[in-house]
Order: structure tokens, then C-alpha cells, then sequence
């Protein structure tokens, strides 16, 4: 790797970081040494890049900053083309529509043999799925997390139990083929997950919860044990 492409590399990585990342964080991540890391840190620095930051604390791009946005090499572009096409698939109606959009804004600012390379991108996602009542269940979801708003299901168990549960939604997590929520269900006072496509029926309710160091996705996924619902 040159030394241009190695500075590039360095920015992108700190562009992608709200925190400051000390230079054997940096060098990990870039393979390289430390001492790279400060000289072209440096670099970035004589050049005009808003870098803050000093040995052994950390670098961050100083809030504010504006830089030229960056350009995409074609794996990348396929990269990116690929997981929207998957989103307008596989996710619910609103991010679909998202994704569209944000796909004619690439599109529209990108030279024409990488269009075309795209048009005629030999990778197809069926999206039978983003009419089903999964996806509409899936977004009403993602609107009961983001405000931490409770929910109500009425929920077909495996062995084809209906049971109604009060749950505080942390997530959804996807496997390829089916979406599953975690959640705390106020039943058991514990988390469990549930296939959203067993979801019969979903209201969001008025009343609202709170996450803390026991009670998150993250902490969830740390202990990745999930029980039977």
C-alpha cells in the first residue's frame, strides 16, 4: 500500500469514529506500526485535515469539520448496490423507500461505466417479502424502539400456543430468512426473543420504558443465550 492510499485509508477510518482512537488502536486496525501512525497523522495535519488530538490520548476529527466526501472504488459500489437491494427486500416498507432514494442519489453522481456496471449487476433479491405482513409487524417494531415504547402481541409458539405478552422492544436481529425481535417480557422479567413472522397481531401501547447496563441489546448479545420463549 502507498503512503497516499495508506493517508486515505487512515481518514476513512477516522471519519467512521465519534471518539478519539488512540495510534495503537489505529495501528491495529491499519497494520501497521505506531510510529506510521503519528508521522501520518502528522501528514494529515500539515495538509489541512481537522484532526485533534496528541500521543497516547487519542485522534478524532474535531467536530464540525467539513471535507470532501468520498468516492467509492467498484467492489465497494457492487458492496453498496447489493445491501440496498437486500434493504428494499428484506427490511420493512419506510426503509425500502429509504433505500431507493438513496440509491438514485449515488447512482445520479457516478461516472457512466460504473451505471452501467450496476444496471447490469447479475445479482437479483426478490422482494416478495417487503408486502408481508412480517415487514408491516417490522416496522411498527422499529417505531416502538426508537420512541422505547411498549408493545402487545399475540404471539403462535412453536408447539402452536397463542400467548399474549406485554414486551419493551431492544431490537431486531436478521438471519438470512427470518427477522427476530428481542425483547424484556414483562411476564417473565427476562429477555426473549420471537420470530416476528409468528406475530399474529401488534399494538404499540402509550406507556414507555427504559434500557440500562442489564436491560439493552448489547447486553443481550454479550451474554447470547437465547432463551425459549
Amino acid at each position: 500500500m502507498s503512503k497516499s492510499e495508506r493517508l486515505f485509508a487512515l481518514l476513512t477510518l477516522l471519519r467512521s469514529k465519534r471518539y478519539a482512537v488512540t495510534a495503537a488502536q489505529l495501528a491495529e486496525v491499519m497494520m501497521v506500526s505506531e510510529r506510521t501512525i503519528y508521522r501520518d497523522i502528522q501528514s494529515l495535519i500539515l495538509s489541512g485535515v481537522p484532526i485533534a488530538g496528541e500521543a497516547g490520548v487519542g485522534y478524532v476529527l474535531q467536530a464540525g469539520s467539513h471535507l470532501p466526501p468520498l468516492m467509492f472504488n467498484e467492489q465497494e459500489m457492487v458492496a453498496l448496490e447489493l445491501g440496498m437491494r437486500m434493504v428494499r427486500a428484506w427490511s420493512d416498507p419506510e426503509l425500502a423507500s429509504a433505500s431507493n432514494t438513496a440509491s438514485q442519489k449515488i447512482l445520479s453522481v457516478l461516472p457512466d461505466h460504473l451505471k452501467r456496471q450496476l444496471e447490469s449487476f447479475p445479482i437479483l433479491v426478490p422482494d416478495y417479502h417487503i408486502q408481508s405482513k412480517t415487514a408491516e409487524h417490522s416496522q411498527l417494531l422499529r417505531h416502538a424502539t426508537d420512541a422505547m415504547q411498549k408493545i402487545c402481541i399475540d404471539y403462535v409458539a412453536e408447539n402452536g400456543a397463542v400467548t399474549s405478552r406485554v414486551l419493551q422492544p431492544l431490537g431486531q436481529i436478521f438471519w438470512g430468512k427470518v427477522w427476530t425481535m428481542i425483547a424484556w417480557c414483562e411476564l417473565r422479567n427476562a429477555y426473549r426473543h420471537f420470530r416476528i413472522d409468528r406475530i399474529q397481531h401488534l399494538s404499540i401501547l402509550p406507556e414507555h420504558f427504559t434500557t440500562g447496563p442489564e436491560k439493552s441489546l448489547p447486553h443481550y448479545i454479550a451474554q447470547y443465550v437465547p432463551p425459549d420463549s
